[in-house]
């Protein structure tokens, strides 16, 4: 799957808004290098995502073949252990967009590590190309919650003992509309999880 020309730019924008949220935050923001509650539990990633991913192994596989190698193997691990409860095809690990399904998802793998998660560092080995839920993930970030209702959600571990106005004043926009066309790009509209996008 290509990834879009125009990724570049959103990754530039993103990692732009999310640079200004931390200076604004300060030390409300508890992000760090080795603080990875939120490398734990699987979670859904779009076409767009899968195609980073992919272009980031290719990479590593040119640039560092023993880490790309170490990636593959822990990938083939997590889904040994954990793609029999897959809510979707584990040959091609499309996830299943049906409610049932998805209801299913929600307790798939919560405490597993994500794969690409450097145990020994706590680092992120594929931290450049990394899904957008890893991107925005931590600072106060607007979306629905089950209800349907608007409002903003950060990362549990940060803005403790912020107040509400000052969580506001450190939000982080995000540019759905970019992401959205080119996840149209990529001609899929399927999702999956990391594990399965690490794989060639």
């Amino acid at each position: 799957m290509p990834l879009p020309a125009r990724d570049a730019e959103l990754v530039q924008i993103v990692d732009a808004a999310l640079a200004d949220a931390a200076r604004r935050a300060g030390s409300f923001l508890a992000c760090r290098i080795a603080c990875t509650q939120c490398c734990h539990g699987a979670f859904a990633i779009n076409s767009l995502d899968v195609a980073r991913l992919h272009r980031g192994m290719a990479e590593l596989r040119s640039t560092s073949p023993t880490l790309a190698a170490t990636l593959e193997r822990r990938a083939r691990a997590w889904l040994a252990e954990f793609a029999v409860d897959f809510p979707g095809d584990p040959a091609t690990g499309i996830l299943d967009s049906s409610p049932a399904c998805l209801t299913r998802f929600e307790d798939f793998a919560n405490d597993a590590p994500c794969p690409a998660l450097d145990p020994m560092t706590g680092r992120c080995d594929v931290y450049t190309w990394r899904p957008m839920t890893c991107r925005v993930f931590g600072p106060p970030v607007r979306a629905m919650d089950e209800d349907g209702a608007e409002g903003l959600g950060h990362c549990e571990l940060c803005f403790i003992g912020a107040t509400p106005e000052h969580v506001a004043a450190c939000e982080m926009p995000v540019p759905h509309q970019l992401e959205a066309e080119l996840m149209n790009e990529t001609g899929s509209d399927a999702q999956t999880i990391v594990a399965f996008a690490l794989l060639p």
